[in-house]
């Protein structure tokens, strides 16, 4: 018999051996649904888009409450068209507006789960279509206005709804072809 040299920690190959084999095949292995890969330690798209969407969120309701993040704070009051205060210069915002912000900041809360985020992002801009909708058929000087609003706003919640949707059926998509793949 010829000794083969294999190198330093290389195993000798086992001899074949006849009849039943020793160790039971391996189980098939559970679909990987994006619940189970975040208990696992992944994190869908749908978690991390969600997760991405409450920071934003929180950031906009704390920073509603910051003088020089928001421009004319003495003017910032409790709801709306009394309030003048415009976080970033840019969008005016109330105390109960900052609050809304701070509530749909509940999207971090959302990414613990895939099936929360699902409904945090399709809800969430489903939601926001709902205050585009109030924006554009409630007159900015009105006693209606409980939530001060410019076109500024409007434009802005176009883009937060169209966003939270799309990245929605984005995750969902994705969830589907890995879960097919698996």
């Amino acid at each position: 018999m010829a000794y083969e040299f294999r190198g330093p920690g290389v195993a000798k190959p086992e001899p074949k051996r006849r009849g039943r084999p020793s160790a039971p095949p391996p189980e098939p292995t559970p679909e990987l649904t994006p619940e189970r890969e975040a208990r696992a330690g992944g994190r869908s798209l749908l978690q991390v888009f969600a997760a991405v969407m409450g920071l934003a969120f929180l950031l906009a309701g704390v920073g509603g409450f910051i003088p020089g993040v928001t421009s004319s704070y003495d003017e910032l009051s409790l709801y709306g068209t009394d309030s003048n205060a415009e976080l970033l210069g840019l969008f005016r915002v109330s105390i109960l507006h900052n609050i809304v912000h701070l509530l749909f900041g509940v999207g971090l809360l959302a990414a613990a789960r895939a099936s929360w985020s699902k409904l945090y992002l399709l809800g969430g801009g489903v939601a926001y279509l709902g205050v585009l909708a109030y924006g554009l058929v409630v007159d900015e000087a009105s006693e209606a206005n409980f939530l001060p609003h410019s076109d500024t706003d409007n434009l802005l919640h176009v883009v937060l709804s169209l966003a939270m949707i799309l990245l929605g059926l984005v995750g969902v998509a994705a969830a589907g072809r890995r879960t097919s793949r698996s």
